[in-house]
């Protein structure tokens, strides 16, 4: 075992320190960015160089149904998972010692599955080295903390905090409002160390019991990956304390929803120089090139920036969501805002993403649209200096529309994949269907008697 051991990343390897190693679970993230995959015994997989899984695990609604899709068999073929061992990672809240790995996932002609998010993301990534551009971003995680919620029927309610009263709302940066669940905070932090995630800091956000976590910038596919870990264990670290996780957009009635905003930046291979600055530190061409396929592009990615029905309840005027493509300098209120920085760090911030998506997608769908962006060369709309949720809405406000969208965009489907662009509509329109059998509490209380 100690040959594949060495593959390991050091602070992996620093954590095992010599340590006997019980299990391995090999895990893939699906189209909702589930974990799925097989737990093992260590001893087994230091022997496999690969495992299988059915392609139909893309095909599998957030509800655990299927969808059909008439160019993937029937049969459930399988696919081949390859160890990506840059990905080797504690799992530091189990009782015996486990590690993770992400997986490659390849068809049985050893090619990228092209409806893997994973493979998705890399496949907007490379068409940006093709031009001699390497993609860089910074997510920003916003979530709750919420009391056990074992009741679908009955609302999600802040969590208990040290001093005995629920957390509340409208505590934003309050240090006070973090120290209250501290116990969750320190466990996240010491899970972090553990699986050698650097956190860039945490926050108390507008919300009961919301959190931001910021991550430092890098590649775009490291920090997909270490957000699909961020969330596993976020919610291990709440359930050691009693309480619930939740990424949904919106999982609380009049509270702000939770978002993953992304800054994005553009580096040249060659010069290593930021491009969306001239050599003098003024804005280039380029940045405004970026910006521009944002404005352009966003509403064909919706779908999967807004990847549910909650998700669309979260953009809500002058409720901390944006409602529009409008772009501003150190402006909360653009679905782009551009914040303050160098030259050497000039950014866009794409504030559309909801904290319910798969970060892969999410990131691979941004991505492509600055990509658009810098191949179509238009100029954006004139920058924005009011405040922007006074100006009307120009994203789809469904998730029927914005799959429309998905649908229609033929550019949008060549950078993303056909095939993936194919099954994930039949995904969620099944997930669509699914919801609207739901008679919701609502129209209970209001049409029962009175219409």
């Amino acid at each position: 075992m100690s040959d594949w051991t060495e593959k390991l990343p050091a602070p992996t390897r620093q954590w095992l320190n010599g340590r006997r190693l019980d299990e391995v679970e090999c895990i893939v993230a699906d189209l909702s960015g589930i974990a799925r995959g097989k737990a093992m015994p260590a001893s087994k997989f230091a022997r496999q160089t690969h495992f299988y899984l059915p392609n139909s695990i893309f095909l599998q609604t957030i509800t655990g149904d299927w969808a059909e899709d008439g160019d993937i068999a029937f049969t459930e073929p399988d696919m081949i998972c390859v160890p990506d061992w840059s990905t080797a990672t504690a799992a530091p809240w189990t009782a015996d010692l486990t590690l993770q790995v992400i997986h490659d996932i390849l068809d049985q002609n050893g090619e990228p599955v092209s409806v893997a998010p994973r493979n998705v993301l890399k496949r907007v990534v490379a068409l940006y080295n093709a031009e001699g551009w390497e993609p860089v971003v910074a997510p920003e995680m916003e979530f709750f903390l919420v009391a056990r919620n074992i009741d679908p029927n009955q609302p999600v309610e802040p969590p208990m905090g040290r001093s005995g009263r629920r957390a509340a709302a409208r505590q934003a940066y309050s240090m006070s409002a973090v120290d209250e669940y501290g116990p969750v905070i320190d466990d996240i932090y010491d899970f972090a160390e553990a699986q050698g995630f650097e956190i860039d800091g945490i926050l108390q956000e507008g919300g009961a019991g919301q959190i931001e976590l910021n991550l430092r910038h890098g590649d775009p596919v490291r920090l997909a990956d270490e957000i699909f870990y961020f969330k596993r264990m976020i919610r291990e670290a709440a359930l050691r304390h009693d309480c619930f996780a939740t990424f949904m957009a919106k999982p609380i009635q009049d509270e702000p929803g939770s978002a993953m905003h992304i800054h994005h930046s553009v580096m040249s291979i060659k010069t290593g120089r930021n491009i969306f600055s001239n050599p003098d530190g003024s804005e280039s061409e380029a940045f405004l090139h970026f910006i521009a396929g944002m404005q352009n592009h966003l509403p064909d990615v919706i779908a999967l920036l807004a990847p549910y029905v909650n998700s669309y309840r979260r953009y809500v005027r002058d409720f901390a969501a944006p409602i529009n493509l409008e772009w501003g300098r150190d402006n909360r209120t653009t679905g782009l805002r551009v914040p303050i920085s160098g030259p050497e760090a000039r950014r866009v911030e794409n504030r559309l993403a909801g904290m319910d998506v798969n970060p892969y997608l999410a990131i691979a769908a941004s991505l492509a649209c600055g990509y658009l962006g810098l191949k179509e060369r238009r100029l954006p709309r004139e920058e924005f200096t009011g405040d922007a949720y006074n100006r009307p809405e120009d994203i789809p406000n469904s998730l029927a529309d914005a799959l429309w969208n998905l649908g229609e965009a033929a550019e949008m489907r060549k950078v993303l994949g056909e095939d993936f662009c194919r099954v994930y509509t039949a995904v969620k329109t099944l997930e669509n269907k699914e919801f609207l059998q739901v008679i919701s509490p609502w129209e209970r209380e209001h049409l029962l008697l009175n219409v």
